[in-house]
């Protein structure tokens, strides 16, 4: 069935190419957070385990409803650790960084998903994609609140 929703079907398409780019990098984020959760160690270890348990439960909901989004823009949302990614900017962790840096790449990877989040909105103000912008705006506000706590936490 086609779809018609008011938005021409390449726009649906850039709209939804977008939201692919921040849905991986949330994923990525949401991996490298739940990750620090499991292993964090030091003076903190009580806080940060609490507060990493919070963050990660909040993108592990983030990303159902941006591939939701994608979906009803009529794309099919990326769906394997290897197609994530390639899509995403997020740096994975491969080392045993001690807790400070933890604090530190997580306020970096969120400055990075808020900055995916500016592009997707920049995309759906630009097709008139008001429901994309609705569910993206909220994003950037959550990843850039986030990632000043975590400065703050850091220091």
């Amino acid at each position: 069935m086609e779809i018609d929703i008011g938005i021409a079907a390449q726009d649906r398409a850039r709209s939804a190419d977008a939201v692919k780019k921040l849905l991986a990098d949330t994923y990525a984020l949401y991996l490298k957070t739940h990750g620090y959760h499991w292993n964090v160690e030091g003076p903190h270890f009580q806080q940060l385990h609490a507060l990493f348990m919070e963050q990660y439960t909040e993108m592990w909901t983030a990303v159902d409803e941006l591939a939701e989004r994608i979906r009803a823009l009529g794309k099919y949302a990326p769906s394997s650790y290897a197609e994530m990614a390639s899509l995403s900017s997020i740096e994975e962790e491969t080392g045993q960084p001690d807790w400070q840096e933890m604090v530190i790449n997580l306020a970096r990877g969120h400055e990075e998903v808020a900055k995916s989040a500016r592009q997707v909105l920049r995309v759906a103000e630009e097709i008139g994609d008001d429901a994309t912008a609705d569910v993206i705006t909220p994003r950037i506000t959550l990843h850039e609140k986030t990632a000043w706590m975590l400065r703050a936490t850091a220091k």
